[in-house]
């Protein structure tokens, strides 16, 4: 089946996922990938379906869903490889556009270094680049790219992507249970230059690839928040770690007001403080979620933050 959902996602809303690509063909072997381990390494573009065939079923899947009420606000090319493998994407992305609805790809950023994809994705209206690593080191050792790929030449392309492409840009950056160093200080400053509409950061949240992989720990991954937060600003920067479907959503129950929020983004000491004043409840309610395992406290730079507690380890 090429089309799939719609499904509920933070970053789209209701997506309607698009698989152009066979099985694991793809141009990375990501330690932590949730499809599992790479089955076809390439980095040549080719024809894996009739474009044809693609729109006719993304228009059936549509209908389908709008005939039972459901909203759809993005078709969506997250396939179970690298999207931009398909040489036939910008045709299939310009048939696409008939339908009505916006447009996404969820890319590991591979090829964005050659001009037809980039002049392919100029047809979308939103795009998610992978950038778990700036380093040559950090690269190999989590994405396992095919050993014909610069990472320079990647990064630059990104960069030109930005400056080319008038959409959405957001970036995700995988954290796993490796000592980065100061690769997420390298990370920040690449995105101060990047300047993305958001940073997603983002853990394993299903069996990964390779037995070993679990999530970093919370004080890396509040690390990370802080630094392209200060590289981007605050605004620019969320948590993918799980917790989809209630972010940010008043509730009128502060418990869960506070869960909800930290899940995404860490909240201040006086932030908290000031949700409970609001909602006549004491600094108890933190204690409690605290002891309970739900809520953790973090120290940065002197100021207290608290975050959700991430869910079992894998």
């Amino acid at each position: 089946m090429i089309a799939f959902g719609p499904v509920p996602s933070r970053r789209l809303g209701k997506s309607l996922g698009v698989n152009n690509i066979p099985d694991k063909v793809c141009s990375y072997a990501c330690v932590y990938c949730q499809i599992g381990r790479t089955i076809k390494m390439q980095v040549e573009r080719q024809e894996f379906y009739d474009p044809k065939e693609i729109v006719e079923d993304v228009e059936r899947k549509v209908n389908e869903a709008l005939e039972k009420g459901e909203r759809i606000d993005y078709i969506t090319f997250v396939p179970d490889g690298e999207p931009t493998l398909d040489i036939n994407l910008g045709k299939e992305a310009e048939m696409l556009k008939d339908i009505g609805i916006r447009l996404a790809i969820l890319t590991n950023s591979s090829l964005v270094w050659r001009e037809d994809v980039r002049e392919d994705l100029m047809s979308f209206d939103f795009i998610s680049l992978k950038l778990d690593a700036v380093t040559q080191d950090m690269w190999r050792k989590v994405d396992r790219p095919h050993k014909s790929l610069s990472l320079d030449k990647i990064l630059e392309g990104m960069l030109t992507l930005r400056d080319e492409f008038s959409g959405v840009v957001v970036t995700e950056t995988m954290l796993i249970n490796i000592n980065y160093g100061d690769e997420l200080e390298r990370i920040a400053e690449f995105l101060k230059d990047l300047k993305p509409d958001k940073a997603y950061i983002a853990i394993p949240t299903r069996p990964p690839a390779e037995k070993w992989v679990r999530p970093a720990s919370e004080k890396v991954i509040h690390l990370a928040y802080q630094l392209f937060s200060g590289a981007i600003g605050p605004e620019n920067v969320e948590y993918l770690i799980g917790y989809e479907g209630n972010a940010f959503a008043f509730t009128g129950n502060v418990e869960e007001d506070i869960l909800s929020i930290t899940a995404v983004h860490p909240m201040r000491e006086d932030a908290v403080r000031e949700l409970l004043r609001k909602a006549n409840a004491s600094w108890n309610v933190v204690e409690r979620l605290i002891r309970e395992g739900k809520l953790i406290e973090l120290e940065y730079d002197g100021v207290k933050f608290y975050m959700r507690k991430l869910k079992s380890r894998l």
